[in-house]
C-alpha cells in the first residue's frame, strides 16, 4: 500500500503500488540513482543495484561519499527508470514520454557477513549480464575488502507508469502536425572484444543473445 511519501499526487492514475511491477522494473533497469543528504546538502549518485527477492543491493568504494554516509543509518532513495518512446503531441504542452520508474525508500546497511557479502557480489554481477558470475574470476580477499556493500529491504516504494498515444486537446486535433509515439529501447550492439583477449575465446552465449 502507498505511504504518504509514496502516494503519487501528480497524474495519480500513473502510479503502481505492487510487488510485480516494482521489480520488473528494477530488474530490467540496468542502474539506479540513490539519493541522499550529507553535510546538509542534497545528493545523487548513479549506480549499479541488484534485487535478490525484497532486498535491494548496491556496491561502491568504502571511501565513496555515498556509502559513508549511508552506512551511517541514514535515509535514502533509489529510484530507477526506463525510457519506452518519446510521446509526440501537436502541442509543444503536451509532448511527454513512455516511461517507467521505480522508487524505493529506506534505510540501508552494510553487509559483513560473508556468505551475503557472497551472494551479493553475484546478484550484483549477473544483473549486469545473467551468467557472468560463472564465468568470470571471482573477488580475492583484498578486493572483496576494498568493496562496500548496502543492502535496502524493500519496505516502502511505488511504481510509475506512462503509456500509449498523446494526449492533445479536442481543438488541436485538426491542426497540420504529426503526432504519435517514436518508441525507445535498450539495444545491444556487436560485442566488442578486449585487445589483449587469449585468441580462441569465443563471445559467451549470454553476450550474443544479451537482453534486458
Amino acid at each position: 500500500m502507498p505511504t504518504p511519501a509514496t502516494r503519487l499526487h501528480r497524474h495519480p492514475e500513473r502510479g503502481r503500488y505492487d510487488r510485480e511491477t516494482l521489480y520488473a522494473i528494477l530488474d530490467e533497469a540496468p542502474f539506479c540513482h540513490v539519493g541522499f543528504v550529507a553535510e546538509g546538502r542534497p545528493f545523487v549518485v548513479p549506480t549499479i543495484h541488484a534485487r535478490h527477492g525484497d532486498v535491494l543491493y548496491f556496491h561502491g568504494s568504502p571511501a565513496s561519499r555515498m556509502l559513508r554516509q549511508l552506512k551511517q543509518g541514514f535515509d535514502c532513495c533509489v529510484t530507477a527508470t526506463l525510457l519506452d518512446g518519446l510521446v509526440l503531441a501537436r502541442s509543444a504542452f503536451n509532448h511527454s514520454m513512455n516511461y517507467r520508474s521505480a522508487m524505493v525508500l529506506g534505510r540501508a546497511v552494510e553487509v559483513t557477513e560473508p556468505d551475503e557479502r557472497q551472494l551479493a557480489f553475484a546478484t550484483i554481477v549477473d544483473h549486469v549480464a545473467r551468467g557472468r558470475w560463472d564465468d568470470c574470476r571471482w573477488p580475492t580477499a583484498r578486493e572483496a575488502k576494498a568493496t562496500s556493500i548496502l543492502r535496502l529491504p524493500i519496505e516502502e516504494f511505488s511504481s510509475k507508469v506512462r503509456g500509449g498515444p498523446p494526449k492533445d486537446a479536442e481543438d488541436d486535433l485538426g491542426l497540420p502536425h504529426w503526432a504519435g509515439v517514436l518508441p525507445l529501447g535498450l539495444v545491444a550492439g556487436e560485442p566488442e572484444p578486449s585487445p589483449d583477449l587469449e585468441p580462441g575465446i569465443a563471445v559467451p552465449a549470454y553476450i550474443e543473445e544479451y537482453e534486458r
